[in-house]
């Protein structure tokens, strides 16, 4: 049955490799995918001592929604829905060999390799323009407050004599799946299995993604107004979104250090985090 699984799961990893895993907004799928795996295979000796092997009605049960879904996505090129659909077709088959229980062990890893199906076309557009037009009205609001010349027509900020529009990569949302990834993988690894905390984290990385970005934007409309836009759009653009994501990331590190005290008022009794 895993031969199987491995047969599905080959051309699913080629197109995800030639397509989404190739673009912003998915170019964390891999590290998913692999520090995913990983998760699994540490939990292989708990996995032993709870492993019973589940019910084959449950299994076919699973496999008759996860294989038409499957081919449906692989036939007509939807790649979120046939990641999807193996994804569960792979949950079926390790509740055939290791059970209930099992799977119960297992279910932070479960979710987490959820960030490697990539998010739907129509979703990204949905999310990405409100997220764009609420950077751009916090950045125009904070640089008009401290006495900058700019203005703003949608998602096209003007300052000076200068013309920018806010592009996808500086509305956040690629920084909201990847941060929301690794956050939650860095809570699971060094802070243990907890669901509410780990919930929480989750949503306050919404916010940080979203006020990081603005910092970002901010940043290169002040470099274009004071040093001119070809310095804006050459290194220091690519710089200024890679000092944006590490600077949230060690934010959220900070916020989980700062919430201690809750984390182990939330932590079950005999558990240390």
């Amino acid at each position: 049955m895993w031969l199987g699984v491995a047969a599905l799961a080959l051309p699913t990893m080629l197109a995800l490799a030639q397509g989404p895993w190739q673009e912003e907004s998915g170019v964390h799928g891999v590290i998913v995918l692999f520090t995913g795996l990983w998760l699994v295979w540490r939990r292989q000796t708990d996995l032993a001592k709870v492993g019973r092997a589940g019910s084959p009605l449950v299994t076919g049960l699973l496999l008759a929604v996860a294989l038409p879904v499957y081919m449906a996505g692989r036939a007509f090129e939807f790649i979120s829905i046939e990641t999807a659909a193996l994804l569960l077709a792979m949950v079926a088959v390790a509740y055939e060999y290791l059970g209930a229980a099992a799977l119960k062990l297992l279910w932070f890893p479960i979710i987490y390799l959820g960030f490697v199906v990539p998010l739907p076309g129509w979703f990204l557009d949905a999310i990405t323009l409100p997220l764009k037009e609420l950077v751009s009205e916090i950045v125009t609001n904070g640089l008009a407050a401290v006495g900058y010349p700019v203005g703003r027509l949608g998602v096209t900020l003007y300052i000076g004599s200068y013309q920018l529009l806010v592009e996808d990569a500086c509305a956040g949302l690629n920084s909201l799946i990847s941060l929301s990834a690794i956050g939650l993988f860095y809570v699971y690894l060094i802070r243990g299995s907890n669901p509410v905390y780990s919930g929480l984290l989750l949503l306050l990385v919404i916010p940080v993604a979203v006020a990081a970005n603005c910092v970002r934007v901010a940043a290169l409309v002040l470099i274009t107004y004071h040093f001119g836009n070809a310095m804006a759009q050459g290194y220091l653009h690519n710089f200024a979104g890679m000092v944006t994501f590490v600077s949230a990331l060690l934010l959220i590190f900070g916020i989980d250090w700062l919430l201690t005290p809750l984390r182990r008022w939330l932590a079950p009794d005999g558990e240390t985090t």
